[in-house]
């Protein structure tokens, strides 16, 4: 435990950080996870509304600093992939 009145702060704004940042990472791995799901069901239709939703929130992770942005690009692009595979079929 730190006995510094700056080091106490610190750590407070830390854990605010923490849950913030693991609250976005939360939300844009769900969104994924949902897009995955209705792609392996075959809903392709939901799997248009499922993926613009999806890149929307891997771009506010990209953008509040969660992920890096080639990481942001790499998901989105293996999403895209995964969506053009279905409506091919």
């Amino acid at each position: 435990m730190p006995n510094i009145k700056s080091a106490k702060k610190r750590v407070e704004i830390i854990k605010k950080k923490t849950l913030r940042n693991n609250m976005i990472k939360t939300g844009y791995k769900s969104a994924v996870k949902k897009f995955e799901q209705s792609v392996e069901a075959g809903n392709v239709e939901e799997a248009k509304a499922l993926f613009s939703e999806a890149t929307k929130k891997i771009d506010q992770a990209c953008t509040k600093g969660v992920i890096v942005k080639n990481t942001a690009a790499r998901k989105k692009s293996n999403l895209a992939k995964k969506l053009n595979a279905v409506t091919a079929k």
